[in-house]
């Protein structure tokens, strides 16, 4: 059964870090694209950053310099180092694991981690 626990969420002022972190199980963690997506209310869930495998990393623009995705493979650990905060960074952070399972793909996803950064 595949399951992603993230951890590390929490309130900041502006300008501060927090650090994600999401364990996965269920064996899929070294054939799956990982990556965390936000989401606050009334909009959709968008993309923050993702790694493959070998370590090749995307990252949305609003975050690039500041944000910084990384695995541990030997532990199914995905992390997000969130440095220089910005208020417009308080959304709900989901863990996500995009699988190619066969021919079928499927994405699952964490129960989600609020991060609140004040002014």
């Amino acid at each position: 059964q595949v399951q992603l626990v993230e951890s590390g969420g929490g309130s900041v002022q502006a300008g501060g870090s927090l650090k994600l972190s999401c364990v996965a199980s269920g064996g899929i963690f070294n054939i799956c694209v990982m990556g965390w997506y936000r989401q606050t209310p009334g909009k959709e869930r968008t993309v923050v950053s993702t790694i493959i495998s070998d370590g090749t990393t995307t990252y949305d623009d609003a975050v690039k310099g500041r944000f910084s995705i990384s695995r541990a493979n030997e532990n199914n650990t995905l992390s997000l180092q969130m440095n220089s905060l910005k208020t417009e960074d308080t959304a709900v952070y989901y863990c996500a694991a995009d699988c190619l399972i066969g021919v079928v793909r499927r994405t699952f996803w964490g129960q989600g981690t609020q991060v609140t950064v004040s002014s």
